[in-house]
């Protein structure tokens, strides 16, 4: 059950990722949004919430270090894909 909660964690923090950057087209690419999302919560929440002292406990800080990481991770996505259609 934990794992099917972080993946819809991760495709929320994902979608969030391209809803703030922008969305190409008329829809969310939840492929996408699930890799950002999930990449970007392990790598954003937690760098963000062990510097914060708070530790691997939920917190705000763990969140907007999700989304701060899941928005790097997205743009990153679309700059290569942009870089690999030219």
């Amino acid at each position: 059950m934990l794992i099917v909660a972080l993946i819809l964690f991760g495709m929320l923090i994902g979608a969030g990722a391209q809803l703030v950057l922008g969305r190409e087209g008329k829809s969310i690419d939840w492929a996408m949004a699930v890799v950002a999302g999930l990449i970007g919560s392990f790598i954003g929440g937690l760098l963000l919430s062990l510097i914060s002292g708070d530790g691997l406990a939920l917190r705000p800080s763990g969140i907007i270090g999700s989304i701060v990481g899941a928005v790097i991770v997205t743009a990153g996505w679309r700059w290569s894909r942009s870089r690999l259609a030219s």
